[in-house]
């Protein structure tokens, strides 16, 4: 575009320069001078087809057309002002303001008829080049009143034959008498017709980038990331139609930004995604689920995540190990994810925060007891001497109200499931250890002693059943018994994790594999449905519901 503006600056005044460079990148040369030239492929394109029909020779013998289209590019994209005399290629320009982009399709196949012979007999892609850079650089305007320049591509003629300079009229008319049959309104049609082409061949691109980048990070096989892809991009396109701000959901893609980061979705559109293809259903609570999860990606506070983020927290839900996919369930109910307006932090079990005051012993449906008190020693002594191993950031400690909604979420992934009773009752016993190694640190912090672990009751329950959360409304029968705060009270991420280790049920549900691809194949059509329904999204004119963060 410089060079055009310098030539125009030349024999125009500023003003009507920059008027007919409006007039040239906005209607003339469409979309020539943006970030992706798509405009400028197009006309490739359509150069390519010209080709086809009017030099079928040519096009027979250069099966591969890409290599003109390369080099024909600078010549749209100047005007011929790069790659011919100026003194020759100001007339060209001429003839484009008079006749459109017609002028330089019927000029560019004029300068390959005229070539037609050599290009034939050409041995490779170079010496196709350097025939029409000579030529080119041949094509001189006996008229005009600026002086001849010199060869600028004289040092390939060496050894070769003096190539025969051509006159700039003589040029014009032959393009004219010879490929002036196309109109403008044809020339516009084939347009519309490859850049159609031109578009997908774009956005193939952008997916094939995308997947190279994602590939080495998962463990999704190939084509089911693609899959995904298609499914998160969909999302995005659906969105740009179906919601009711649709011109903030356009203008969220950005074609300059790098690859990975030309679609993003927002909260809303990532609890879609998550309903559709996550393994973990949780009911009502999936909802919930998935806004945390959002919190828990936008690393960068925009509120907007991209594919590679999307596709990394599906890898751990579906291919992580165990200790993954409970350490993304641990951030998930702490903060950044879990905040003080989540929808869901306002629990009837908030106020009345839990007390463990009662022993450590839980009881079996057969009868038997099972007393977790060595269990629970040499657990914190392991968990203690795996500490001072790990030289690793530790996770925050999770206090008693993240701590339930943890549980919570437990309990809503484990119903319908074919193991319900055993994982029901599972968790039950693992709750009630937590909620027993959580006081222990408090009275631990309290007393400022190590020694807890001897201050443990030794009481048997004889109850049939978990008594997992105790009401607070009843007093405890140990006049001694802590109450509990939720300042002190704490569990950490090793605390959860070798507790839940220690029930073979909690183990199978969290390690049995999962397959993506009936999920995939699900959420085309399920997709859909959700804007057809109308539950998704609030219809155009609705005012916009506050987000939860």
């Amino acid at each position: 575009m410089n060079i055009l503006t310098s030539v125009l600056l030349l024999y125009a005044k500023e003003e009507e320069a920059f008027w007919l460079l409006v007039a040239v990148c906005e209607r003339m040369l469409p979309d020539y001078f943006n970030h992706r030239v798509i405009g400028a492929q197009v006309d490739q394109s359509v150069f390519e087809e010209l080709i086809k029909k009017q030099l079928p020779e040519l096009a027979e013998h250069m099966k591969d057309l890409s290599t003109l289209a390369s080099v024909s590019l600078s010549w749209f994209l100047t005007l011929f002002l790069s790659i011919m005399p100026l003194e020759s290629a100001v007339n060209v320009v001429d003839c484009f303001f008079f006749d459109g982009i017609k002028a330089i399709f019927q000029f560019g196949l004029a300068i390959l008829e005229a070539n037609a012979v050599e290009l034939c007999n050409s041995k490779d892609d170079g010496h196709a080049l350097m025939i029409l850079s000579r030529f080119l650089d041949h094509v001189k305007n006996e008229e005009s009143p600026l002086p001849l320049t010199g060869n600028q591509h004289a040092f390939f003629s060496d050894d070769l034959e003096p190539c025969p300079v051509t006159e700039i009229t003589d040029l014009i008319r032959d393009s004219y008498e010879k490929f002036g049959d196309h109109s403008v309104e044809q020339i516009e049609h084939i347009r519309y017709k490859q850049r159609i082409h031109v578009l997908q061949t774009h956005e193939e691109t952008t997916k094939q980038n995308v997947l190279r980048v994602v590939i080495p990070e998962v463990s999704i096989l190939s084509e089911d990331l693609e899959e995904l892809y298609d499914l998160f991009k969909r999302e995005h396109l659906i969105s740009c139609y179906w919601e009711w701000n649709s011109a903030v959901v356009i203008q969220r893609h950005d074609p300059s930004r790098p690859y990975a980061e030309q679609y993003k979705i927002d909260s809303q559109q990532f609890t879609n995604l998550f309903k559709l293809v996550s393994p973990w259903t949780c009911g009502d609570h999936t909802e919930v689920l998935a806004e945390r999860m959002f919190r828990l990606l936008d690393t960068n506070m925009d509120s907007l995540i991209e594919f590679k983020g999307f596709a990394g927290c599906l890898d751990i839900m579906y291919n992580g190990e165990m200790n993954e996919k409970i350490k993304l369930l641990y951030k998930l109910h702490i903060p950044p994810a879990l905040t003080e307006n989540d929808r869901d932090s306002q629990s009837p079990l908030k106020a009345p925060l839990l007390s463990t005051s009662r022993p450590l012993v839980i009881g079996k449906s057969n009868g038997d007891t099972l007393d977790y008190q060595k269990q629970l020693k040499q657990m914190l002594k392991d968990i203690a001497k795996e500490k001072e191993a790990k030289a690793e950031k530790e996770l925050p400690k999770m206090n008693q109200r993240e701590f339930i909604q943890f549980c919570k979420t437990l309990y809503s992934m484990f119903h319908e499931d074919p193991e319900e009773n055993e994982l029901y009752q599972a968790i039950a016993t693992v709750t009630t250890l937590l909620l027993q190694i959580g006081e222990v640190g408090q009275r631990s912090s309290s007393c400022g002693s190590y020694e807890f672990t001897e201050d443990l009751q030794t009481e048997a329950s004889t109850s049939d059943q978990d008594v997992v959360f105790t009401d607070n409304a009843k007093s405890p029968k140990n006049p001694q018994s802590f109450s509990i705060t939720e300042g002190d009270w704490s569990v950490s991420f090793e605390h959860i994790l070798a507790s839940l280790l220690t029930e073979q049920s909690l183990v199978n549900f969290f390690e049995k594999p999962l397959e993506l691809k009936p999920k995939l194949e699900n959420g085309k059509l399920a997709q859909y449905s959700f804007k057809l329904n109308g539950a998704s999204h609030p219809s155009r004119g609705d005012p916009e519901p506050l987000s939860a963060q």
